[in-house]
C-alpha cells in the first residue's frame, strides 16, 4: 500500500472511531422523526442538530429522518424511543399506525416536542398517547412557568418558577391520567395576545408532562417553538431527561 493510500485509510479510521465506539456503547437508540402535514416549524432544523449534538454528548444514537417508511415492525425494532420533533397534521398510514402501537405497547418510549400535538387528530389513540390535542395559541411571549414536579429527570435541574418565553400552547381534549410536570401561570402573560380572540386553560395548564401508557413510556414538552430555544441549556437538559425516562424507564419515584 503507498503512502497516500495509508494516510487516507489511518484518517478514515481516526474519523470512523467515534462513531463506531458509539454504536457499540450507546445507552440507547432514538429515532427522530419531523415530518409534517400542516404548519411547519422553523425551528425543526435547529431541534435536529440539538438532538444529534445531544446524543454525543450523552452517548446515545440519534437517526433522524421525515420518511414515515421506517414506521414498520422491521424499521423500528432497533430503536428505543420515538422523539416527535414539531410534528404536525396527519403523517402515518394504517400500516404505519399499526407499527407505532406494536412498538410502544413493547415496553418503548414516545417523546412529543411542541407541536406533537397538533398532530394525528383523527387517531384516538395518538391523542391518549400523547396525552392532549393543540388548541390555540396567543403570539409568543414571556411566561412564568411553575414547575410542580422536581422529581423527573427532567425537571430535576429546574426551579420553583421558571421565566420562560415561547409560544405558548393551550390544549384541548386533555388526558386527566397525565402526570404534570409543569404549569403555565396564566396570570403572568396575554392569554389573549394574537391575531384572533384566544382562550386560555385557567389554573390548570400543563406545559410538560409524563405517563406509562399501553406498556410504553410517554414524556411531552410544549416548549420549542422558537429556534433559540434549542440552544438554551436549561431547556436542553430538561428534554434530555424526558428523552432518557421514555428510553430507558428507570424508577424515578
Amino acid at each position: 500500500m503507498n503512502t497516500s493510500k495509508t494516510l487516507f485509510v489511518l484518517m478514515a479510521v481516526f474519523l470512523l472511531a467515534p462513531l463506531i465506539s458509539l454504536g457499540q456503547n450507546a445507552q440507547f437508540k432514538a429515532l427522530v422523526f419531523s415530518r409534517t402535514a400542516g404548519f411547519r416549524h422553523q425551528s425543526i432544523p435547529e431541534g435536529v442538530a440539538a438532538l444529534k449534538k445531544m446524543g454525543k454528548d450523552h452517548l446515545f444514537e440519534v437517526y433522524a429522518t421525515e420518511d414515515p417508511r421506517v414506521f414498520s415492525d422491521k424499521g423500528l425494532e432497533s430503536y428505543d424511543v420515538v422523539i416527535l420533533m414539531n410534528t404536525t397534521g396527519t403523517i402515518f398510514n394504517e400500516e404505519q399506525k399499526a407499527a407505532f402501537q406494536k412498538f410502544v405497547r413493547s415496553g418503548k418510549g414516545v417523546v412529543g416536542i411542541h407541536s406533537a400535538t397538533d398532530t394525528e387528530y383523527e387517531w384516538p389513540w395518538y391523542n391518549e398517547m400523547i396525552g392532549a390535542q393543540f388548541m390555540n395559541h396567543p403570539y409568543s411571549q414571556t411566561v412564568r412557568l411553575q414547575v410542580l414536579d422536581k422529581k423527573h429527570p427532567s425537571t430535576y435541574h429546574l426551579p420553583d418558577n421558571w421565566l420562560w418565553t415561547d409560544e405558548l400552547y393551550a390544549f384541548k381534549n386533555f388526558n386527566e391520567n397525565v402526570k404534570v410536570l409543569i404549569n403555565a401561570d396564566e396570570t403572568s402573560y396575554d392569554t389573549n395576545f394574537s391575531w384572533q380572540p384566544t382562550a386560555g386553560m385557567g389554573e390548570s395548564h400543563p406545559m410538560a408532562w409524563y405517563h406509562e401508557f399501553d406498556g410504553g413510556r410517554v414524556f411531552y414538552t410544549a416548549l420549542g417553538h422558537i429556534e433559540s430555544t434549542f440552544l438554551d441549556h436549561d431547556f436542553k437538559k430538561h428534554l434530555f431527561g424526558g428523552i432518557w425516562y421514555a428510553a430507558k424507564g428507570f424508577p424515578i419515584e
